[in-house]
């Protein structure tokens, strides 16, 4: 016996009706969207990361693409970010050149875990190390010279004045006594002043 189909319910309608409307409104938005982005002489997303790049840091920036580094990594936001430590951008102003060509050079001796990837007997980026010491220096300078300004997911150091977003973090998780216990250095310049310090000197060691 052969089933007929059922008419739909005057809710099922409603439901599909405005389902499919949300479907083709997402369609639109995205697409004027992709037109703005296009024809746009300004980023849409404020852009917090600088590069200003030597003679050698450029080398480095060459030696970096031909080698085979944006296969894992991101830098001058070209490449892949596959990870926590992927993402390069900014990262001169975490890590000194010192630290990253000794890095390059030796990475299980200076990183405070076992690598992934760069560790020898790896194939992904053991090969890094086994690269001419000139190389390595001119990636190390490439990627020192890869800041980021105050405020930026990648700088050490808070943004400048309030920001609401760190407010209602801090009134929603933290404890009570840390409230009592620490005073906001965005009310103290001179706290400001020694906690800006404090993380220029730690930017300072190898």
């Amino acid at each position: 016996m052969a089933s007929t189909k059922q008419p739909l319910k005057p809710g099922e309608k409603i439901l599909f009706t405005v389902a499919g409307a949300f479907v083709v409104f997402a369609i639109i938005a995205y697409i004027i969207m992709q037109i703005v982005i296009a024809n746009s002489d300004k980023p849409l997303f404020e852009v917090k990361t600088t590069a200003n790049l030597s003679a050698e840091g450029q080398r480095g920036s060459y030696l970096f693409r031909t080698n085979g580094c944006t296969t894992c990594h991101r830098a001058l936001r070209n490449g892949t970010n596959m990870g926590r430590t992927a993402d390069l951008d900014g990262i001169g102003s975490r890590r000194t050149m010192l630290w990253m060509y000794a890095f390059l050079q030796d990475p299980e001796a200076n990183y405070p875990s076992k690598t992934i990837d760069h560790a020898p007997g790896q194939r992904s980026a053991a090969y890094v190390a086994a690269l001419p010491a000139e190389d390595l220096h001119a990636i190390a300078v490439f990627l020192s010279e890869l800041k980021s300004e105050q405020g930026s997911s990648s700088a050490p150091i808070p943004p400048k004045g309030d920001s609401p977003f760190i407010d209602s973090m801090v009134k929603t998780w933290a404890p009570k006594e840390w409230k009592e216990k620490y005073k906001d250095v965005r009310d103290d310049p001179e706290a400001f002043k020694r906690a800006n310090d404090a993380a220029a000197e730690e930017l300072k060691k190898p």
